[in-house]
C-alpha cells in the first residue's frame, strides 16, 4: 500500500510536533513498512511520517537507495559546530531546491524496530539527511533554514 506524501509550506500536519511513540505494535511495524515502500516509489533518501500524514517521531532513510533504516523517537545529542551549505529539496515541496546550512556531524538517539534504544553518530550526507527528517518531526521544513538575506 503506497501512501500519499502531504505537500505544502502550509499544510498543517507538516508544521506540526509528532507524538513520540511510546509502544511498539504491529500497526507502527506496517505503517514503518509502508513509509519506506512509499520513500522508495518516490525516490527519496528519507521520508518521516508526517510527511504522509501522521503526526509521530517515525523516520525512515535510505543512504545507499536499496535498504531503509527507520528510526523511531529520533533526537539528536550532540553536534560539530561547523556547518556544511548544500542544496536540499524535499518530498513534500516538490522541485524545490535551497542552500541549507546543517551541522557536518551528529550523534542521536533512537528506538530501533526492536524496541531497543540506540546511539549512533553520523557525519556528511546521513548527517544532513537526519536533520532534515528529525526537522519534520518538529514541525520545521527546510525552507524555514533558509538565510532570506
Amino acid at each position: 500500500m503506497k501512501l500519499i506524501i502531504e505537500t505544502g509550506e502550509n499544510n498543517e500536519i507538516l508544521r506540526k510536533k509528532a507524538q513520540p511513540i511510546v509502544t511498539l505494535t504491529k500497526k507502527i511495524l506496517k505503517l514503518v513498512k509502508n513509509m519506506e515502500e512509499t520513500m522508495f516509489s518516490a525516490d527519496g533518501v528519507g521520508l518521516a511520517a508526517p510527511q504522509i500524514g501522521v503526526s509521530l517521531k517515525i523516520t525512515v532513510v535510505s543512504l545507499d537507495g536499496k535498504k531503509a533504516i527507520p528510526f523511531l523517537n529520533p533526537v539528536i545529542t550532540a553536534h560539530s559546530d561547523e556547518m556544511i551549505v548544500e542544496q536540499e529539496g524535499c518530498l513534500s515541496l516538490p522541485e524545490r531546491w535551497e542552500d541549507v546550512a546543517r551541522y557536518k556531524e551528529i550523534t542521536l538517539r533512537f528506538m530501533n524496530i526492536k524496541g531497543d534504544a540506540v546511539a549512533l553518530k553520523l557525519e556528511g550526507f546521513a548527517a544532513r539527511v537526519l536533520q532534515h527528517e528529525i526537522d519534520h518531526l518538529n514541525g520545521i521544513l527546510f525552507i524555514d533554514r533558509v538565510d532570506l538575506k
